[in-house]
């Protein structure tokens, strides 16, 4: 039963998981580029300051989310393919 489980995560769940992560990054980057394009409409230097770093900071945030999400991803779609080819194989 556990092993029936373990595979339908991995073969399933994982991926499901790790494209929800990628939209949840994707979808704080967008925020971010909104709150930084908001931030050029403020009159007050020191909030202007405050949200723009701030803004900043989810940016990155979420760029390096993606890139580590996708580079997960990438690299489990091509153990997956060398696990088939090399099935294939023999």
């Amino acid at each position: 039963m556990k092993e029936k489980i373990k595979r339908f995560y991995f073969n399933y769940l994982w991926w499901i998981w790790q494209t929800i992560l990628v939209l949840f990054s994707v979808f704080f980057m967008i925020f971010g580029i909104e709150i930084l394009i908001k931030s050029y409409t403020l009159n007050n230097p020191f909030y202007f300051m405050m949200i723009f770093f701030a803004s900043n900071l989810i940016i990155l945030i979420s760029v390096v989310l993606i890139a580590g999400f996708i580079y997960r991803i990438v690299g489990v779609f091509r153990l997956v393919h060398q696990k088939k080819k090399q099935s294939e194989d023999t």
